[in-house]
């Protein structure tokens, strides 16, 4: 008995390797003829969300896999080629087109001799594989695979033991078909589990199907477990994700949240829906697994029946959900947020989507909350600066400095133009000078960050006696003087851009005069000590810092300027 139950699981087991193989093959083969098409169609038809899903399904159903279409999604999100939203769009298109491969299951698989098309494909394929040219070879890798999935359908349904001679089977399932909605959330658990195991929905899928035409499962408990799958497919997407950046990991999440609500509403609407799929292909499949015996060739009926559901419910989930990508996305973005480093490396608008809103007076709301976070990146990048002309450049200084730099530039373009787009709409009087004017805060925020990464490429300069104890405290009385005039700007920006009064803008003035005496006087005292033999390299890395600060302290004015009301 246990060597009988051995050889039959290794049987399956067998049976769904070369199935999986089969698909892997074929699914590369073809991403291989088309992969660069395709990834210029993916760029190019997203250009809204109802656009994304029909590019997700058509692109889907040319390689046969949705886990290779949310792959080069990711990709392209990654780029800056798409944004969350227009991914979102692609991955609820992607799920419609994955059903694809349940349908050819159910008729190829299951309506015909499998060996008549399985075997062929192979003995076309073959010989392309040897072929010197590339795209023959990837020809070849398609017939073969496509070979190989149905040889691996026929083994697989061969080697599910009979119901006949294994009663035991249906026994053990019975003792969970009859207990109501627990049943159906029990083979939802067990459909997810299935496809973390089998890492890919469509094997899952074909299980399932094999399953319910051998008799194992009835329909109703099969659609239950496509449920699951659905659900399992998002955490292979998700374990994918775990060692990605934030831009993978909240598509992956937005794949599960879209999945899971899904799975929510067909669960409150799950007896009316099978009897509605019943109605669109009428059927006496029986429901009751254990009236299998008395309907032996009843069940051969089911995979259409599973096919139908699986396509009706992701179509019917991609047109409940597809009018709240927006508010998918603003939930992901809760859960996953950049770290430090991600921020450094790539900018993206974090408050407002890069489509201006249709009440453009409200956008500007958002902007300021991208230019508070633009001031702060600043603040810490002059801090940083400071640090290293005081103690010194550290391993990986420069190259931190540089990220930074760019994420200002990218700031600095995204931002302004953003506010350039809104300026475009009808906006108050008081409203379009607040644009121009947070576009100019933009433009001198950037200018800033140009002379703070100066700062750190003349640190490179510096070593243990470079600068002397009379330079260093000079440096360090003027560079206080601006650290405090980027701070008070500072205070008036993250406070929602507060306006400055004309007093408030005595009081920067008197900062920029203030910076702009000391590097008078300090300059002066550097012609000073030259004329007394100091080290001419000394002094002129000693200027330039001077010179950089007091830059800082110009670009400083302006913002105020900009900030007066």
């Amino acid at each position: 008995m246990i060597i009988s139950t051995l050889s039959a699981t290794l049987n399956i087991l067998g049976s769904l390797g070369i199935f999986l193989f089969g698909m892997k093959v074929m699914s590369e083969g073809i991403q291989k003829v088309a992969g660069n098409r395709l990834r210029s169609i993916l760029s190019y038809m997203t250009q809204n969300r109802f656009a994304g899903v029909i590019t997700g399904f058509i692109t889907t159903c040319l390689v046969q896999s949705s886990s290779a279409t949310t792959v080069m999604v990711i990709s392209f999100v990654n780029a800056g080629l798409l944004t969350l939203v227009q991914s979102i769009g692609v991955v609820m298109g992607a799920n419609i087109g994955t059903t694809l491969t349940g349908w050819l299951i159910s008729i190829l698989g299951f309506k015909f001799k499998i060996t008549s098309i399985a075997l062929p494909a192979i003995g076309v394929g073959l010989p392309l594989i040897f072929s010197k040219l590339t795209k023959r070879k990837n020809i070849g890798e398609i017939f073969v695979g496509f070979g190989l999935l149905f040889l691996g359908l026929k083994f697989l349904k061969e080697s599910v033991p009979n119901i006949k001679d294994n009663p035991e089977i249906l026994q053990f399932l019975s003792n969970y078909t009859d207990l109501g909605i627990l049943s159906v959330l029990i083979f939802i658990v067990i459909g997810v589990v299935l496809t973390v195991i089998v890492q890919s929905s469509s094997a899952a899928m074909t299980i399932t199907i094999t399953m319910a035409y051998s008799g194992w499962i009835d329909f109703p408990t099969a659609c239950a477990l496509i449920l699951g799958e659905n659900i399992g497919t998002t955490i292979t997407a998700y374990l994918a994700s775990i060692n990605a950046n934030y831009h993978a990991k909240r598509t992956a999440r937005a794949h599960m949240i879209f999945n899971v609500i899904g799975v929510v509403w067909m669960l409150i609407t799950f007896k009316y829906f099978i009897q509605f799929i019943d109605y669109l292909i009428p059927s006496d499949v029986p429901y009751n697994i254990n009236s299998y015996s008395d309907f032996p060739n009843l069940f051969q009926n089911i995979p259409i029946h599973l096919s139908l559901f699986h396509t009706l419910f992701n179509i019917l989930n991609v047109l409940l959900l597809i009018w709240f990508v927006p508010q998918i996305a603003a939930i992901v973005k809760k859960m996953v947020r950049p770290t430090e480093e991600e921020k450094r490396d790539k900018y993206t608008l974090e408050y407002f989507s890069t489509n201006v809103q249709p009440t453009p007076e409200i956008a500007l709301l958002e902007a300021k909350k991208e230019i508070v976070y633009m001031s702060t990146i600043t603040n810490k990048f002059l801090s940083e600066s400071l640090d290293v002309i005081n103690n010194g450049i550290k391993d990986g200084s420069i190259e931190k400095a540089k990220k930074t730099e760019i994420l200002t530039d990218q700031m600095q373009a995204e931002i302004s133009n953003y506010l350039a787009e809104c300026t475009k709409h009808e906006l108050s009087v008081q409203s379009a000078e607040n644009a121009s004017d947070m576009i100019r805060i933009v433009n001198e925020l950037e200018s800033v960050a140009d002379s703070i990464f100066n700062l750190f490429l003349i640190s490179e300069k510096l070593d243990k006696d470079t600068l002397s104890v009379e330079m260093k405290e000079q440096i360090y009385t003027i560079s206080n003087k601006v650290k405090e005039f980027i701070d008070w700007n500072h205070t008036f920006i993250s406070n929602d851009i507060t306006q400055m009064s004309g007093e408030d803008l005595k009081k920067s003035i008197a900062y920029e005069d203030g910076i702009d005496d000391m590097r008078n006087e300090f300059i002066e005292s550097s012609s000073s000590r030259l004329s007394k033999d100091s080290n001419a390299k000394s002094e002129l890395i000693f200027i330039d810092i001077i010179k950089h600060l007091e830059h800082i302290g110009d670009f400083s004015l302006n913002i105020s300027q900009a900030l007066e009301d």
